[in-house]
């Protein structure tokens, strides 16, 4: 029997190859996994074209997975540089890389990312469709647009960030005012100010039909982007963000009746406050379809430091039932992230998700944790490093500042606690004056 999708071949029975790698991965039954893919709650994106794909489980009962941007642009378009980030991150076990190049060799950046990272690939067509054009953007005609959809799925991208949900009507909400930052989304005012030159309706909104025959033929998945989402903690949870959201809603019904998988994209800036509320909100509006958060950032007064804002975010959209995170750097707002501020955000997110992971019960997330400890009580420090997220930073410390005695560190020397329980309990004395 044949199959055009993940989510088709999952409906009609048929278990896939990247369905038994993704069960196994998640120590989840097949038939479980099936039948989430089946209703849109799972899924797994993988473009036929992507050869080396070591495919991912994003939603329903799944591990929390991570995402990292990167590309390049016009004040930074070589693309070696960004490809030793594509390997930085492969390496710390990034489980997406989303490549928002924007300017000068993209394609030839976008096939050599495919062709040498095992991890889901996801772009946003709208912003290489301005660079490659060379042309203004109210000139960029439909099927310009549409070319270049066609151009990143066959060189294998396995999810498209698309903002079909911001059309005329939503954009009129925002026209009305009332926020403090408008619309930050860059896709999101790359069409915004489209239709509002051309007069004419989101190309990806009125012809989603057009645009879910390529995601078909491919098996790509949709990632419905939030033009709209906040960018700010004031514009939070506003009319525009929840008008975007029912919109979201309708096509992803609209995706699934073609066997389309479908990930909804979310906020942004908010109080912790309101993130859990947003969370329920996207799952009752999608359909229970996996929620792509970015952040959210809990507050707007810490750039240097939003990898942190975003991680505390990221936590409790967690464990609050969002499925996927997108990295934040500390570079964000302020430039293009260097190799360095890749890996603080990167760690910053995986300590995000894994503690959202042990926050919701996920089978076997607090087992890494309980190693951990054993290891510390055991002050076994090689098996701290190497069970270690980071292993490297956690070693450099240690070598920088050597204990006296091996048995301690040098915060506490011989009181440390640990090791004085561990000799007390052995029935050795403590030894703490020679």
């Amino acid at each position: 029997m044949s199959y055009t999708t993940q989510m088709d071949a999952a409906r009609k029975g048929i278990v896939t190859p990247h369905m038994e790698v993704v069960a196994r991965k998640e120590n989840m039954r097949i038939e479980d996994l099936m039948e989430r893919m089946a209703k849109g709650t799972v899924i797994i994106p993988a473009n036929k074209n992507h050869a080396n794909l070591d495919a991912e489980g994003v939603g329903e009962g799944m591990r929390i997975k991570v995402n990292v941007n990167l590309g390049i642009s016009k004040d930074c378009s070589d693309v070696e540089p960004e490809l030793d980030k594509v390997r930085a991150a492969l390496a710390m076990k990034a489980e997406a890389i989303m490549d928002l190049s924007c300017y000068g060799k993209t394609q030839e950046f976008r096939k050599r990312l495919v062709e040498i990272s095992p991890a889901m690939i996801g772009t946003v067509p709208i912003y290489d469709a301005v660079g490659f054009y060379d042309k203004n953007l109210q000139d960029i005609t439909v099927d310009e647009f549409f070319d270049v959809v066609q151009r990143h799925v066959d060189d294998g991208v396995d999810f498209l960030t698309i903002h079909a949900g911001l059309n005329r009507h939503t954009a009129e909400k925002v026209k009305q005012g009332g926020r403090l930052t408008n619309i930050v989304s860059r896709g999101g005012s790359l069409l915004f100010s489209w239709m509002e030159i051309n007069n004419a309706e989101n190309p990806f909104y009125e012809h989603f039909d057009r645009l879910l025959d390529i995601c078909e033929k491919y098996d790509v998945t949709l990632s419905l982007g939030d033009g709209c989402r906040p960018g700010c903690l004031h514009d939070a949870t506003d009319a525009c963000q929840v008008e975007e959201l029912i919109t979201l809603g309708e096509l992803t019904k609209r995706a699934w009746e073609r066997n389309v998988q479908v990930m909804i994209e979310g906020p942004g800036h908010m109080s912790m406050n309101e993130i859990a509320g947003n969370m329920m909100m996207e799952k009752r509006l999608c359909h229970g379809a996996p929620f792509y958060v970015l952040g959210p950032l809990v507050t707007d007064v810490a750039p240097g430091y939003d990898h942190i804002t975003a991680a505390i975010g990221g936590a409790i959209a967690g464990m609050a039932g969002a499925d996927f995170l997108c990295y934040v750097t500390p570079a964000e707002h302020l430039r293009l992230p260097t190799l360095e501020d890749m890996k603080e955000g990167i760690i910053a997110t995986r300590i995000a998700a894994h503690a959202a992971d042990i926050a919701k019960g996920h089978p076997g997330a607090r087992d890494w944790d309980d190693k951990m400890s054993a290891a510390r009580a055991a002050l076994d420090w090689p098996s701290m490093f190497e069970l270690a997220m980071d292993p490297v930073k956690p070693h450099e410390y240690r070598e920088s500042s050597k204990p006296e005695h091996e048995d301690s560190c040098t915060m506490c020397g011989k009181m440390c606690a640990v090791r004085n329980m561990n000799r007390v309990l052995e029935g050795k004395d403590i030894q703490l004056d020679d």
